[in-house]
């Protein structure tokens, strides 16, 4: 679902749903994690914004993959912010790709 906006000067755009997709180089414990959440979180802006992660742990309970679920104008607003990030904590990113979400509720 994508949410209708109005920019500061009054113009619409549509902000849509994205995922970011990112493969760490080895695996890391939650905790050593954390900094890029906090990053992200601290860097988001109206143009891109960061909603929740999920994050892929391997048998031994550490970090392999993380999904990043944005709102966002478009991918380009949303790698200005990992831009950022990536001067404070080093996250590869696989990819940045436009998505929809179904919940199951609708299925009822």
């Amino acid at each position: 679902m994508n949410d209708l906006l109005i920019d500061r000067d009054g113009g619409e755009y549509i902000m849509g749903k994205f995922l970011a997709v990112h493969t760490l180089p080895s695996p890391s414990t939650v905790e050593a994690a954390t900094p890029i959440a906090k990053a992200t979180k601290a860097n988001s802006t109206l143009d891109a914004y960061w909603v929740s992660s999920w994050i892929q742990l391997n048998k031994e309970g550490k970090v392999t993959k993380i999904l990043c679920e944005w709102d966002a104008k478009d991918i380009e607003s949303i790698q200005k912010v990992i831009k950022e990030v990536l001067k404070k904590v080093a996250i590869p990113v696989d990819g940045i790709y436009p998505m929809a979400k179904a919940d199951a509720e609708a299925y009822r």
